[in-house]
């Protein structure tokens, strides 16, 4: 199967995959682009913005160190074996999907998915997601809460519009991002975008999300999943 263009222009592969490998790395196929990018604050220290620093040279395929232990970081050097990590998937059937906590605002409604959270912080400015929707008649309050939805990068916030029902989502690459937060020397976890399939180590695949955060700490209790526990290292 050949390579899909896209509006700019690059291709992307519809073979794109990550495999979740029983107490081992994340098998990554259909040369996925992979890149490191940096959470920047604005001048009163909210996380505002993303900003690629470095992308690694394309490979056809690749192993991605899930364990945290790594010292050929973010790929895997086989250093899991050696600690006997338990890299047991606990997410189940993702049923926290289908039960989000629902913020209802004039013009905005927010689906908030709790357990996806990788602690980015783009929520919090300005009041918070949560006001914002609530006070989304004003159109700076809306376009904020689009604005901090949009830049979660684990897909935990998602907005939809009341009046056409469309969900807002922003437009991602097929790529996976390293996610560094420098303000706080914060390594955190691997950003799946643009909706590549992710498998589970019994080949069942996870559902395709526009955005996904996947754990690269070893110690997330939502395996594979991330769940902020790496702020805690």
């Amino acid at each position: 199967m050949g390579p899909e263009v896209t509006d700019d222009n690059r291709p992307q592969n519809k073979d794109m995959k990550i495999t979740v490998t029983r107490h081992g790395p994340y098998m990554v196929t259909g040369r996925v682009p992979l890149m490191v990018m940096e959470i920047r604050n604005d001048p009163e220290g909210h996380c505002r913005t993303w900003r690629k620093v470095r992308e690694f040279p394309e490979q056809e395929q690749y192993a991605l160190c899930r364990c945290g232990q790594s010292k050929n970081k973010p790929f895997c050097d086989g250093t899991h074996t050696k600690i006997h990590f338990n890299g047991k998937e606990t997410a189940g059937n993702e049923s926290y999907l289908s039960t989000p906590e629902i913020i209802q605002g004039p013009e905005l409604e927010l689906a908030d998915y709790h357990g996806l959270c990788a602690h980015a912080r783009f929520c919090m400015r300005a009041g918070g997601v949560w006001n914002l929707t609530q006070e989304s008649d004003n159109p700076e309050a809306r376009n904020t809460a689009i604005e901090e939805a949009c830049n979660c990068p684990s897909g935990r916030l998602v907005v939809r519009d009341r009046k056409t029902g469309d969900v807002i989502e922003p437009e991602l690459e097929k790529s996976i991002a390293l996610i560094e937060y420098p303000a706080r020397d914060e390594q955190g976890p691997l950003w799946i975008r643009g909706g590549i399939p992710v498998v589970s180590a019994q080949g069942k695949p996870y559902m395709v999300r526009n955005r996904v955060t996947l754990c690269r700490c070893g110690k997330s209790r939502n395996k594979p999943f991330c769940d902020g526990r790496h702020i805690n290292q």
